[in-house]
């Protein structure tokens, strides 16, 4: 009989985020991927987890997908957890996911921290519609993408790396302007969490001046709908032109 693909989601910040069931899923299960392994010991340890732990990663996961897949089709319970957050958000976990499925293997996704939904719920802008882009092209497509989610109305979320924090909200503004509201949340569920709140041309000014650090979530506000409306007739003009 085949096992389970557990996809097992680990605190952002404060170790008090752990579940209970997720606490009990990694005690139990007979392997235990993990995106770092050093990282996950400490974790492991502090929970007395004890398990067997490889290495899953975005470097290895296109080897090692099909070969963890006949270990589960020979009965092996797996549990699969990222350095932090929920595994298949911006981290590893999205290619093991599918192959499983793919062999008919029970896929069991434990609810759990991410970084993307307190920062959403905090920053006081709709959430009742989203979009999440997670992290933005470094170099070749980075604009072209920028300047397709200008005439965006939900509200968008992102993340980022506090080296390019400053960066990116510089080219929000000149794309989306600089009046567009946005919330930078920096270190979700940790001692110095920090939400900084304001126009696009207000925030950025604020991180040239004080350096960011730790992990960001980026909340931009959706672009108005009367916006919206003023990109499809421009581009109607072109089209006639």
């Amino acid at each position: 009989m085949a096992g389970i693909l557990y996809i097992v989601p680990t605190p952002v910040g404060n170790l008090e985020d752990m579940t209970f069931r997720a606490i009990r899923v990694l005690k139990e299960a007979d392997l235990i991927l993990a995106e770092d392994t050093r990282t996950s010991s400490v974790l492991l340890k502090h929970f007395e987890i004890s398990g067997r732990l490889e290495s899953h990663h975005k470097f290895n996961e296109h080897k090692t997908a099909s070969m963890i897949k006949e270990r589960i089709l020979a009965g092996l319970n797996v549990a699969l957890i990222s350095d932090a957050g929920t595994p298949g958000i911006s981290d590893p976990g999205f290619l093991l996911a599918r192959t499983c499925i793919e062999e008919g293997i029970e896929v069991q996704t434990l609810p759990g921290a991410t970084a993307f939904v307190p920062a959403l719920v905090s920053s006081g802008y709709p959430c009742d519609r989203f979009c999440f882009e997670g992290f933005l092209p470094q170099k070749k497509g980075r604009q072209t993408k920028i300047e397709s989610l200008a005439g965006e109305t939900r509200t968008m979320i992102f993340y980022e790396s506090p080296y390019r924090l400053v960066k990116t909200l510089e080219q929000f503004a000149e794309y989306f302007g600089p009046q567009r509201q946005c919330s930078v949340a920096r270190e979700i569920s940790k001692k110095f969490e920090e939400h900084r709140r304001g126009s696009l041309e207000d925030v950025a000014s604020w991180f040239r001046e004080h350096e960011p650090k730790g992990e960001i979530v980026i909340i931009v506000a959706g672009a108005p709908e009367v916006q919206k409306e003023k990109k499809k007739y421009h581009k109607a003009d072109r089209d006639d032109e």
